[in-house]
């Protein structure tokens, strides 16, 4: 089946109820996407498909196709993304383990509102576990992003 992963077509032999994390990771090489709790619980698995955050350790592969998704390898290459230059700025990732799932989740949520309260990066980032807490740091790097804009 055909994958269009940050706009790159990919060629893929995967059974169809092959949860889509593990043909990004397995499959593609693309690592970025974190495997949390495979019951779609924790957020940090999170990836974008048509713009949208989705959970990809229970999105079968079969869904995708034909649609593109994005993963934290493709929101840049060199970590310029609004998303990205705030989580930096504000030294947000203690262990790291979540980020790419909170990072993902944050520029969605940007796409579609350009200047977040606090009620509304909560409600977007309901879901996205962070072990260390660092939820605080967090809400302050998406408030630095919208300022950075472009997201």
């Amino acid at each position: 089946m055909k994958l269009t992963v940050n706009g790159v077509e990919h060629d893929v032999d995967a059974a169809p109820d092959t949860p889509l994390l593990w043909v990004l990771r397995d499959l593609i090489g693309l690592t970025g996407t974190k495997y949390g709790c495979g019951m779609a619980q924790c957020g940090a698995c999170t990836v974008h498909l048509d713009g949208q955050p989705m959970r990809s350790c229970v999105l079968p592969v079969s869904a995708v196709a034909g649609r593109p998704v994005t993963t934290i390898e493709g929101l840049s290459t060199d970590g310029s993304h609004p998303v990205q230059r705030a989580w930096a700025e504000l030294d947000v990732v203690q262990c790291g383990y979540c980020q790419s799932g909170q990072i993902m989740a944050a520029a969605a949520l940007l796409k579609v509102v350009n200047n977040p309260s606090d009620a509304e990066i909560d409600e977007a980032m309901t879901g996205i576990v962070c072990r260390c807490g660092t939820y605080p740091r967090v809400r302050a790097a998406i408030h630095r992003a919208a300022e950075l804009g472009d997201a």
